[in-house]
């Protein structure tokens, strides 16, 4: 693995890369770090890819402002964009896990330049411009809905003690915990951050774990948890695209005992009214939020099919 830090918009972005060839970018989400992708890093630099993951900014070894104001999805498109340019790649395809996912989206809309195509993990878009689903909630009287809780000033200090806390996270949203105890996003009784057994969920590999939890307790979590306060920010920008899809190759997958799936499950119906050309589609069974690492042989099956597809159409070498 070759190690880069890039200096973009005022941060210092961690970037790690592996092979040669086409590229492909992987942009991870809440509460993780790059090292979450290390399996499909593996396996798409063996297969002939050059393998590309940041640490986004506030997470890791990245740097990142304190203002959340400063999080939003547009924001991390900027930094996905400059990483590209500092390593002299022209396209690449963007693999975006929960926030990462997020991310990928926007940045398949509005950069299609840059992205060839997008493959989506867990989080599906959304209608571009569409009704702001956390003012809906608020309007309902849903305030229990565990973005809200992400968003308070206390959920920093919450949050703080990684060696419990990131354990706790993993597995109340993996498909390792009970099904009747499992993360819900709607049910304040069964949030994250409830004690969890004493070993690491299995699908974690140990030694990468315990360097995010050392980066956690150091860097604290406030910045990461504004990726939660600048969504409102963010929805607020969408209007502007109203209407607008995304045209370029994508795939979505998604595990069935996701908590977020399971509150709003999605069919390749639903998602065509916003991917027109949307190549793959799989829902894998008695997997949580972590297909990457619940499921890394599936999910690099899947990721590889869609890769080698895509960059025979297109021709890249």
């Amino acid at each position: 693995m070759k190690h880069h830090h890039i200096v973009t918009h005022g941060v210092s972005l961690h970037v790690v890369e592996c092979g040669e060839g086409p590229a492909v970018l992987f942009c991870h989400g809440f509460p993780d770090t790059w090292r979450s992708w290390r399996r499909q890093m593996d396996a798409v630099s063996n297969a002939g890819y050059r393998a590309i993951a940041l640490d986004t900014r506030g997470y890791g070894e990245s740097s990142g402002p304190d203002d959340a104001s400063e999080y939003t999805a547009f924001h991390i498109v900027g930094d996905l964009v400059a990483v590209l340019d500092a390593l002299n790649c022209e396209t690449a395809t963007l693999v975006g896990h929960d926030f990462g996912a997020v991310a990928a989206w926007t940045a398949a809309l509005i950069r299609p330049d840059r992205f060839s195509a997008v493959f989506g993990m867990s989080v599906p878009p959304f209608e571009f411009g569409g009704e702001n689903f956390l003012a809906d909630l608020r309007k309902n009287g849903q305030r229990d809905f565990y973005m809200f809780q992400q968003m308070r000033p206390e959920a920093d200090n919450e949050w703080t003690n990684a060696k419990k806390t990131l354990p706790a996270a993993f597995y109340w949203t993996s498909a390792e915990a009970p099904k009747e105890g499992r993360w819900h996003p709607m049910d304040i009784n069964r949030g994250l951050l409830r004690p969890a057994p004493s070993r690491l969920p299995s699908f974690v590999d140990s030694a990468d774990f315990t360097v995010m939890v050392g980066q956690f307790e150091r860097n604290g979590f406030h910045r990461p948890l504004n990726y939660y306060r600048a969504l409102e920010s963010y929805l607020s920008m969408t209007p502007a695209f109203a209407g607008c899809r995304i045209q370029i190759p994508s795939f979505f997958l998604v595990g069935d005992a996701d908590g977020l799936n399971e509150l709003h499950p999605v069919t390749p119906e639903v998602l065509r009214h916003v991917l027109t050309d949307l190549r793959g589609f799989i829902e894998l069974p008695n997997v949580g939020h972590w297909p990457q690492l619940e499921a890394a042989e599936q999910t690099n099956a899947a990721l590889l099919g869609f890769l080698d597809e895509n960059n025979r159409q297109l021709n890249i070498k």
